[in-house]
């Protein structure tokens, strides 16, 4: 076969030229007449015996060119991006040129392909400073939420609720008098200054008894999930039943075995904590290390502009992986998109506005594998199975299945060019605040 790819100009489209040679057309006509001749009626004939001759008489060979095309045209086109080694992302514009009897046919496709990348510096990138150490502040303060967590719950007796206080109410909420769905519950238990309600409303709940009724007015904010009650004012008239105080347990030994069996004493159990959160620490320092790297490469390379249909593969692919999480904890989607008072159209906005930087920072690894001539061998690739295997809870000749060596092979060396961008990273710029992490 002779095939020519010819690339625009600063564009990941092109023109490619091919041909189906004449024995390839021969037997593809061969094979549209065999199916042609079961359907079609002759007089004179039986049904599905007509002879070849006869058709071509009253119909024209010509009249099986385009189910011949159809049964030859996939294996052509595949042969002609082989040949030209380029890298489709979209199925293919075919125009057909010329279909002459006897002769070669002529077909131009228009493909979309990768974009061409031209890489930056990706080594030794400088990245924020990240701090690993943990103090005994650190310490104290994760004790402390576990002895929040320890708390039990102990009936305020004609107190008046405060903030950390948990409240046992009935509401019935109303706008413009008229109540509206998931308005309304019985015996809610509330912790007030949690912001688990709308802003405003637990607020409201503050200094007053059990047995007392509380007009609560609120605004739903502009953002509101459900957008039928998003901006809008409601009332909610609200029955308190109970108020309850946290009740804490002392910070002494007792408490440590309460909290972790495997421990005797509260010195055992803040040196236990303090070894986790230092991993912890460590963890998140090497992640935001390689994802602040990884960043810095991708900005120092510049993409052609990336394809509509691969930006909208990447969506997809998204949306269906973070619905099949949600199906893994008994969520479907038609019960996520009525929790969240959401669309599928509104999931897939979510995911397409970071399609781009997700599929320019791939282009950007698979350029760097190439660049660096990173390969996976047999043992990383069974290793890279058998992770997956695990990861999935499935058996690992089910993921060689469903996973061709080819893909397992592309994983491994995507980590090993993210792995080779952040070990080189240099921790030379400031820390990053609080504040520009948000």
């Amino acid at each position: 076969m002779s095939a020519k790819w010819e690339r625009e100009s600063d564009a990941s489209k092109g023109t490619l030229t091919f041909e189906i040679d004449t024995e390839t057309v021969k037997k593809g006509i061969d094979q549209a007449f065999k199916k042609t001749q079961k359907r079609i009626t002759v007089p004179g004939f039986r049904k599905g015996h007509v002879p070849r001759t006869i058709f071509n008489q009253m119909y024209g060979e010509e009249a099986l060119y385009q189910d011949a095309l159809n049964a030859v045209l996939p294996d052509a086109y595949e042969a002609a991006v082989k040949e030209t080694e380029i890298e489709p992302v979209a199925q293919p514009e075919i125009n057909v040129e010329s279909m002459e009897k006897d002769q070669p046919w002529k077909l131009t496709a228009t493909v979309y392909v990768k974009p061409e990348v031209t890489l930056g510096d990706y080594k030794g990138m400088s990245v924020p400073k990240q701090d690993t150490e943990v103090s005994d502040a650190d310490v104290d303060s994760e004790l402390e939420k576990k002895r929040q967590q320890q708390a039990e719950l102990v009936l305020k007796e004609d107190a008046a609720a405060e903030n950390g206080d948990t409240v046992v109410i009935d509401y019935v909420g109303t706008i413009d008098g008229e109540k509206f769905e998931g308005g309304s519950a019985d015996n809610h238990s509330l912790e007030l200054g949690s912001g688990s309600f709308i802003p405003g409303f637990e607020d409201q709940l503050v200094g007053h008894k059990a047995d007392e009724k509380v007009d609560v007015k609120v605004t739903f904010p502009e953002d509101y999930h459900a957008k039928e009650l998003a901006g809008k004012e409601a009332n909610f008239a609200v029955t308190i039943h109970e108020v309850k105080e946290k009740q804490l347990p002392e910070m002494d030994d007792e408490f440590a075995k309460d909290v972790d069996e495997d421990v005797d004493t509260l010195a055992e159990l803040k040196e236990k904590t303090k070894k986790q959160l230092q991993e912890q620490k460590e963890t998140a320092a090497k992640a935001a290390i390689e994802d602040a790297a990884i960043d810095a490469a991708v900005n120092n390379a510049t993409t052609e502009e990336i394809p509509q249909a691969m930006l909208d593969d990447d969506t997809n692919r998204q949306m269906q992986q973070y619905l099949a999480g949600m199906q893994q904890q008994g969520i479907n989607p038609q019960m996520y998109f009525q929790i969240t008072g959401t669309s599928e159209d509104d999931l897939k906005k979510q995911f397409a506005d970071g399609a781009e930087k997700r599929v320019k920072t791939n282009l950007v690894l698979e350029a760097i594998v190439k660049d660096a001539n990173l390969t996976a061998s047999d043992e990383e690739i069974d290793a890279e199975a058998s992770d997956l295997a695990e990861e999935y809870g499935m058996d690992k000749d089910a993921v060689l299945k469903a996973l061709s060596k080819d893909m397992l092979a592309h994983d491994v060396e995507i980590k090993k060019a993210v792995d080779l961008i952040a070990d080189s990273a240099k921790q030379d710029l400031p820390a990053k605040s609080d504040e520009e992490d948000k």
